[in-house]
């Protein structure tokens, strides 16, 4: 029906509609009011809305509004209305009351106390008021343990505080954001991740979310991701300090690392090793960045020859990334550098766990057979001579050490003393029967001596007064003769000796 042609009731006062108003709106309040017993929120949402609309000068029903919002936690809708209940009529208590539970909710306690105090200065007596605000002054001291944690750097302490906080208030985006980001801080990248997006779900421009995430992508060495989003949280919010820093110290990190890597390409290796340490310094929270920093270090050490260098560097890295490959590697060829058998085949069995591949399994199979020469006699440091001698030095070497420990020469010595004479005499004759044998050198320097068969059965009871006799003239097989006459040089000088029959080889050299 047209509205101009809807009769009027001209004789209703103005006074009685808003009388029929208020009845309604009281009608409408009663009726949510049953609802929101049932817990049918939603509609009796819709109910106390109309009341409003009919009645909006009225605190009561934006206070019973209000504390529906509560119940759906629509915390932000709840504190507009409770606000405006207290600024409709200003003893209304518990308007102030919900106001501050409100924003307890949101994460602002010390506004929150300041409402409860409005409520208990009307009424001092109510307990519910001063338990309330008790719990809010909890949650500010929680806060600020947290903030002064962060601040300090340390962010497991922070984490725990702000975990205190949630407690009381689980809703809250900036204590969920500020555990997030100590989540982050503290390598719990998935956990941080999936808050930072549980909030974007509700707020998509929010700026401290996004730095979350972007902060997740640089410390798990995503860094050019990272740095386009550092760059949208600066264009959303261009006060935004963290970003801004974090942004910052991106650029330096990534900026070092590559000098330091041209340096080395260069093969200015001080250059690059001063590079890499001031990299280093930049960020120490980045653990995987600075465990590759670490790892390009510990080659430069190589390169340098500074092996102890390049195995602490290793373990730095390995420290923070234990799952890095290339830093387990490195160290284990620098354990092998160093002698160190057993920590390196530990490393290459390490290696092949997290990357097992044919040359991994070749890595630790050749690690195994260092380790086994290693405990058996080191022929080259018995006559202390290196693995490049030739014959003659060799030969030169034998010479001195034999003369040095033949048992005739130790006679008058303790009977132990005689004993380890001997046995390092005989460790010298049997170093210098396989070295000077160039089969068997060949494959004592290969290990092939460790294989089935080695360098043949019986061999550890040669005579070593035989191989002594035969060296120094005293008739070898085929006619050899070394040459070397009836004397030899001591210490400089000239000492001779004569040979007379012993029970050792048949000959006793009197020195």
């Amino acid at each position: 029906m047209d509205s101009e042609t809807v009769p009027m009731d001209t004789d209703v006062s103005s006074s009685e509609v808003e009388s029929n108003k208020e009845l309604n709106a009281e009608n409408l309040k009663n009726s949510g009011n049953e609802l929101y017993k049932q817990k049918k929120y939603m509609e009796a949402l819709e109910l106390y809305s109309e009341a409003i609309r009919l009645l909006p000068s009225c605190a009561a029903y934006y206070g019973n509004r209000s504390a529906t919002y509560m119940m759906l936690q629509k915390y932000s809708d709840a504190l507009a209305d409770a606000q405006q209940s207290t600024s409709i009529d200003k003893e209304f208590t518990k308007g102030y009351h919900r106001e501050g539970k409100c924003l307890l909710a949101l994460g602002k306690p010390l506004a929150a106390i300041q409402c409860f105090e409005k409520s208990l200065v009307i009424q001092p007596e109510n307990k519910t008021f001063l338990s309330d605000k008790l719990l809010a002054e909890k949650v500010k001291k929680s806060e600020d343990e947290a903030n002064r944690h962060h601040s300090a750097g340390d962010f497991r302490r922070a984490l725990y505080c702000i975990k205190q906080c949630l407690k009381e208030a689980p809703n809250a985006a900036n204590y969920k954001l500020f555990k997030a980001e100590c989540l982050a801080y503290t390598s719990q990248y998935e956990e941080a991740l999936e808050i930072s997006n549980s909030v974007l779900a509700f707020d998509k421009r929010n700026a401290d979310a996004i730095f979350v995430r972007a902060l997740c992508l640089y410390y798990e060495d995503n860094i050019d991701k990272a740095q386009q989003h550092f760059k949208h949280v600066l264009k959303m919010n261009p006060d935004h300090e963290k970003a801004r820093e974090t942004f910052k110290k991106s650029k330096c990190l990534i900026q070092k690392k590559e000098e330091g890597n041209t340096a080395f390409k260069a093969g200015e290796f001080q250059h690059a090793h001063r590079l890499y340490s001031e990299a280093l310094s930049i960020d120490p929270l980045n653990k995987l960045t600075n465990a590759k920093l670490y790892n390009n270090r510990a080659t430069v050490n190589t390169k340098l020859g500074n092996l102890d260098a390049t195995v602490e560097d290793c373990n730095s890295a390995i420290a923070l990334d234990e799952k890095y490959v290339k830093a387990f590697a490195r160290r284990a060829a620098a354990y092998t550098s160093l002698e160190k058998y057993e920590e390196a085949l530990r490393d290459y069995e390490a290696v092949l766990k997290l990357d097992p591949t044919p040359q991994n399994k070749q890595a630790v199979s050749t690690a195994k057979l260092e380790l086994k020469k290693s405990q058996r006699k080191d022929y080259y440091k018995i006559l202390g001579v290196d693995k490049h001698v030739s014959d003659d030095q060799l030969k030169k070497a034998y010479r001195k050490r034999a003369m040095i420990h033949h048992p005739d020469r130790h006679s008058n010595d303790t009977p132990e003393k005689q004993k380890e004479e001997e046995r390092v005499f005989k460790d010298v004759g049997e170093a210098y029967s396989v070295l000077s044998d160039p089969k068997k050198r060949a494959r004592y320097d290969t290990g092939a001596d460790l294989e089935e068969g080695g360098l043949g059965s019986g061999f550890g009871d040669m005579d070593a007064n035989n191989i002594f006799q035969m060296f120094f003239g005293g008739g070898a097989p085929g006619g050899a003769d070394f040459g070397f006459g009836g004397g030899f040089d001591d210490c400089g000088g000239r000492t001779h000796f004569q040979q007379r029959p012993h029970q050792r080889g048949g000959f006793h050299f009197q020195f």
